[in-house]
């Protein structure tokens, strides 16, 4: 957890971001939160895939996923392509896949006991 204190994070040489950017970045995390949308975001790390791809993958209604994808588009870490009619989805750069990548590592590594690295 960051420390709030200035006087803290400025003795330890490190400075905090500014509030916008924490705002932002939590507002991710909390996005992150939901199984569904962690599950819409695996899927879409590597592949770009419409509504009904995605309502199947994950054994969830189309309404639902579309609110999903919703909510994580408007938080940037989706982003959309049209293809005719359909909306293809995937997910938005290196940034959020590998965010994607090292939560389930960091999973993993809590369900198997397995040692942490840098």
């Amino acid at each position: 957890m960051c420390a709030r204190d200035n006087g803290v994070a400025a003795s330890h040489g490190q400075q905090l971001p500014d509030d916008e950017l924490i705002e932002t970045a939590a507002t991710a995390l909390r996005l992150l939160a939901d199984p569904t949308r962690l599950r819409l975001l695996c899927l879409l790390r590597d592949a770009e895939l419409d509504v009904g791809s995605l309502a199947a993958a994950t054994g969830s209604a189309r309404p639902a996923v579309s609110q999903h994808l919703a909510k994580l588009r408007l938080a940037g870490l989706v982003r959309t392509r049209r293809d005719g009619r359909r909306a293809l989805y995937r997910a938005r750069g290196g940034h959020v896949r590998r965010l994607v990548d090292e939560v389930l590592a960091a999973a993993q590594h809590h369900l198997t006991g397995a040692p942490d690295h840098d």
